[in-house]
């Protein structure tokens, strides 16, 4: 809902557990180096526990996705079964055949046996991970332990890791567990972070997603870390429900007054002193109707919510002639004639009075339907919001903050949402852009105007269409595998005019992110090696074969 109109690809603070999403506190990074070293060269337990929300599972999914390729793991999500069902679930993990006495315990290990004996001769590895441990009942405990003996002369046949709240800890303790208990090689226990790790936590989540810029204040991630006690699940509920509620009162910086709101929200306290504006196109009477709000709010509202962005550069907002139209005056003296002929032979229009004079025609809905016009696309004037409507035509919207060198980047059309004296949003398609001037649309009719005045009207917010090659829009990220790398190399490799080693690998490895560095560098995109939207959307226009609309060069 809110991720457009902060510039967002993705939700930043999803509590599914997300290796990508991973902060690395210095305890995590501890755990997580003894997980790989303990599955790659040891046996027996390793205990690691924490609160919750801590981390625990996306620390072990992180894990997963750097096992080495001679790994089986047997990952057990419900703790709360009997000695025969856990047996059976960790041989149906496997796929190890379940013997015909299904009821037998014994049967049952030794089918397991057989099978970690085949694949230690293989030179393979088998994990067990389970999860919620602490749930587990006395007596798989010491079927757990048991499974510890299935060895040869040198090594244990089977590695398990045991995931728990922290009355795992106080359940290995008891004096009946000490067997169990003396077997575990590693612990390792998750603290909450501290006030600067949630302030690092915050901001690489929102960083993953595709923030540019500060959307939290400082003060706003103390405020987080005072009311989630550094619970990451809980920065994540809490961090959620604050931009939600940025977004209802178009507001694109989180402030702690937003974050209160937010854990009101969250704890069910009741509100006070504060409002969830909903903006007047929301209502079902508005002017748009009740089933555009959404991405619509973010347009219709002129990417609203840069106010303390506007307070910053009040004073380098344009003068222009304070002479209001009048109906004696001709349109042109005031619009300015649209672009006909070359460029170079029509002089720029102000833009403060443009912008004035067509208050009317510079709205959502004309400023979509003329990029939906450009792309050969009908906007439809029904309930669903416009980019529902474009991915429904293998488009998608991306909505950015940036540079005019940015978006000349980028090479195609976009809105822009621009701002007169009176602070009043416009939105506008550019066509054009050149060091001197630039083509601005509006509701079908083409102006041309100064690029520096442009620069003074508009405060970096912006929106395209693209259609991503692979048919899915994604992040990717280094380590991922995925086919959209694949057409990440095949790309580079046509733009930068050398193959990028491996050429038919689908792994984002350390060479591919080098050359995504190099070419965000030269594009003058954010440079992280990540293959975000925005960048994808850059590599996408510069080797389409002609099918998208392209951004004219004016001069």
């Amino acid at each position: 809902m809110y991720t457009s109109f902060f510039g967002l690809n993705e939700k930043p603070f999803s509590i599914t557990p997300d290796p990508r999403y991973l902060y690395m506190s210095e305890r995590h990074a501890e755990a997580l180096a003894h997980l790989i070293y303990g599955v790659r060269e040891s046996g027996g337990f390793i205990q690691l526990t924490g609160e919750v929300g801590t981390g625990k599972t996306t620390l072990v999914r992180s894990l997963l996705q750097q096992l080495p390729e001679f790994a089986d793991v047997a990952v057990v999500l419900n703790s709360q079964l009997s000695r025969i069902e856990f047996l059976s679930a960790i041989c149906e993990e496997l796929h190890v055949p379940l013997p015909e006495q299904r009821n037998s315990v014994k049967a049952l290990t030794d089918a397991l046996n057989s099978f970690l004996l085949h694949n230690h001769s293989l030179g393979r590895r088998t994990i067990l991970i389970v999860d919620e441990a602490q749930n587990l009942r006395p007596e798989v405990l010491e079927q757990v332990r048991l499974l510890t003996n299935l060895e040869t002369a040198k090594q244990k046949l089977l590695q398990i890791i045991l995931i728990g709240q922290p009355e795992l800890r106080e359940q290995l303790a008891r004096n009946d567990m000490r067997q169990l208990a003396q077997r575990i090689t590693g612990r390792y226990h998750l603290e909450p972070l501290s006030s600067d790790e949630t302030s690092i936590y915050v901001d690489h989540r929102l960083k993953v997603a595709g923030a540019i810029g500060t959307i939290f204040t400082p003060a706003a991630k103390r405020m987080l870390f005072r009311h989630s006690g550094g619970v990451p699940r809980m920065i994540n509920v809490i961090a959620d429900r604050a931009l939600l509620g940025g977004y209802t009162s178009e507001t694109q910086q989180i402030t702690p007054q937003l974050v209160r709101e937010a854990v009101r929200e969250v704890y069910d306290e009741p509100m006070t002193g504060f409002s969830w504006r909903r903006p007047w196109w929301a209502h079902p009477g508005g002017l748009l109707g009740a089933g555009v709000a959404g991405l619509l709010i973010v347009l219709a509202s002129g990417f609203a919510g840069v106010q303390w962005l506007r307070a910053n550069r009040a004073q380098e907002a344009v003068a222009v002639s304070a002479v209001p139209p009048t109906d004696a005056a001709p349109a042109s003296a005031i619009q300015g004639e649209p672009v006909a002929g070359s460029d170079s032979e029509v002089p720029p229009v102000p833009l403060g009075p443009l912008l004035h004079d067509n208050a009317d025609r510079t709205g959502t809905d004309t400023a979509f339907g003329e990029l939906f016009r450009l792309w050969n696309v009908d906007l439809h004037s029904d309930s669903r919001r416009p980019c529902v409507q474009a991915e429904e035509r293998g488009l998608h919207c991306l909505y950015q903050r940036g540079t005019l060198e940015q978006v000349r980047t980028l090479g195609q059309p976009v809105i822009l949402t621009l701002r007169d004296t009176d602070s009043n949003p416009h939105q506008v398609v550019l066509t054009g852009i050149g060091n001197r001037a630039a083509t601005l649309d509006i509701a079908g009719a083409e102006y041309r105007v100064d690029s520096q005045e442009l620069a003074r009207f508009w405060f970096g917010e912006y929106l395209l269409l693209w259609r991503p090659q692979t048919g899915t829009v994604s992040t990717l990220l280094p380590g991922m595998r995925d086919r959209g790398v694949r057409w990440l190399r095949d790309s580079l490799a046509v733009i930068q005019g050398s193959p990028v080693e491996p050429a038919d690998s689908e792994l984002y490895d350390e060479n591919l992110a080098d050359r995504i560095r190099d070419y965000q560098r030269e594009r003058q995109l954010p440079i992280d090696g990540i293959a975000g939207q925005a960048t994808q959307a850059a590599i996408n226009a510069e080797v389409s074969s002609g099918d998208m609309p392209r951004l004219a060069q004016t001069d």
